[in-house]
């Protein structure tokens, strides 16, 4: 008896309908075929255990499983679950009838219990497409596949209670989650804030426009001035995320198992601060199982790199094409896959090795070659890459005391952050792919970033001054534009080009100097 059932196959992070097919017939031998990996031949063990604790037989017959198709390689232990069942149903152990109208996704226990699987949302996404009756996850995942709309998403515990529920005998209510409203009721809601940060109004100024153009910023100064804190309260003023975003982030976290139980819609940007000690792999993705890295992980948010000095220079340099391109490829023997990576790179650096060079009252005790060999661990083409550096100084007593007023609350910068983006969506609504000025082409450079007399023969000066790059150039361009947008004003004029003039301070052609 043939029986046939469905699954899918995670491909980067987008999924694809799997046609699970059974055969029972007369003979001894059990095949498993269709590209299938280690964790999926394995499976025959945990069924075989599953199906007679339960009180199932497990047919003493000639068993094919084909997953089609053929080509697309199938990882993990996700099948067992439909496989088992397409098993007990071609060989009459079950009365399912409608088995094929369902999408079966889950991992067994060797007593039938099952265990919840990565990538249960690109999964639903590839169900509700398939149209499908239902889909059948563990009951660890509803709440995950139910952030899909026009889905019935049934959670099970164990392959009796899917059986039961298969055959009639019992009825599961589907699990239901109103995306929207606990969308936008949390989308506002952060744990910290701005006004936390006392002093630093330069620093804060530079983060807000990074914020409202998607620009990538780098800080200096030394230990304890703040840097990590003023970092981990960028999401709080940057836009938030739309339902397209936040449905976009959440399947790539959903790919890398980093949603649990209680898994919703993501409604605030990812924040992601790997360790220095992180391999090249693990920042762009890949792996023997392909899966997303740090820079995925950061899309459509922030990923903060402390100590930026101290990450190895292989590591960095993979940055520079996903900080171009906004998404990465990645190639290998067996596979290749596309990640999206449009995230904004935010890093901190001592100016040295102790961490007190031009510092206003403590000594340096580093000799100048080795300032120099420390600063050079950055190359030059990754910093022309990142659009704003910012030195940050000790704060004074007077700032962090009690008396000194409240600082500028997050939610207050964000509004001026939002009314800024909103010119930008307005001035490219017929450009495909780019929404802010961070994303800006030199074509749209040159069309959108015009100068007058004035501010042209200052960032003239400037450029033969310091001897800077096309690339910060057009960077330049961008950040004026940006400070432009945020003072309402339709021309970029020569104090905006002098503000985006001073966070160049790191370029190559004055990075030996004091900051």
């Amino acid at each position: 008896m043939l029986v046939k059932t469905y699954a899918g196959a995670l491909q980067g992070v987008d999924a694809i309908i799997i046609t699970i097919e059974v055969s029972v017939s007369r003979g001894i031998m059990f095949s498993l075929v269709g590209l299938p990996d280690t964790a999926i031949k394995e499976s025959t063990d945990r069924i075989r255990s599953a199906v007679t604790e339960n009180g199932y037989k497990f047919p003493r017959e000639q068993v094919v499983v084909n997953l089609a198709p053929a080509d697309v390689r199938k990882e993990g232990a996700s099948y067992d679950l439909p496989i088992a069942l397409a098993i007990l149903a071609a060989s009459g152990n079950i009365q399912a009838p409608l088995l094929h109208r369902f999408f079966i996704m889950g991992e067994l226990s060797l007593d039938g219990t099952i265990k919840p699987v990565k990538g249960i949302l690109p999964m639903a996404i590839a169900a509700r497409a398939g149209d499908f009756d239902a889909m059948i996850v563990p009951r660890d995942n509803a709440r995950e596949a139910a952030v899909v709309n026009n889905l019935k998403v049934i959670g099970v515990g164990s392959i009796q209670e899917v059986i039961a529920y298969l055959e009639g005998s019992i009825e599961i209510q589907p699990t239901v989650v109103d995306t929207r409203r606990e969308f936008y009721d949390s989308v506002e809601v952060f744990s910290d804030d701005m006004a936390d940060v006392r002093g630093q109004e330069n620093v804060k100024r530079a983060l807000e426009v990074a914020a409202a153009g998607g620009h990538n910023i780098l800080m200096s100064g030394p230990p304890g001035a703040g840097k990590s804190m003023i970092a981990r309260r960028l999401p709080s003023i940057m836009p938030p995320l739309t339902l397209e975003e936040a449905l976009e982030t959440t399947k790539i976290h959903s790919v890398a198992g980093k949603l649990g139980s209680q898994a919703r819609l993501m409604t605030s940007r990812p924040f992601r601060a790997p360790h220095h000690t992180i391999s090249p792999a693990a920042l762009v993705g890949g792996g023997t199982s392909p899966m997303p890295g740090e820079i995925s992980l950061a899309h459509n948010g922030v990923l903060f790199l402390d100590e930026f000095p101290e990450f190895p220079r292989s590591v960095l340099e993979v940055l520079r094409q996903p900080l171009e391109d906004h998404h990465i490829n990645v190639s290998r023997v067996k596979y290749s896959v596309d990640y999206p990576a449009h995230f904004m790179l935010v890093a901190s650096m001592n100016p040295c090795p102790c961490g007190y060079y031009n510092h206003p009252t403590r000594q340096c005790t580093c000799s100048p070659s080795a300032v120099a060999r420390y600063k050079n661990r950055i190359s030059g083409p990754l910093l022309d890459r990142i659009d704003i550096h910012c030195e940050i100084l000790p704060v004074d007593f007077d700032d962090l005391s009690s008396e000194a007023p409240p600082a500028e609350s997050s939610a207050d910068i964000r509004q001026r952050v939002i009314a800024a983006r909103m010119k930008q969506i307005k001035r490219f609504k017929d450009e495909p792919s780019v929404n802010n000025n961070a994303s800006m082409s030199s074509k749209l450079i040159r069309k959108y970033c015009k100068l007058d007399e004035q501010s042209m023969a200052v960032l003239r000066s400037a450029m033969e001054k310091y001897d800077m790059s096309a690339r910060a150039y057009d960077r330049i361009l961008r950040v004026a534009r940006t400070i432009a947008d945020l003072a309402d004003s339709e021309n970029i004029l020569m104090p905006h080009i002098a503000e985006a003039i001073s966070y160049r301070t790191m370029d190559r052609s004055t990075w030996d100097s004091p900051f």
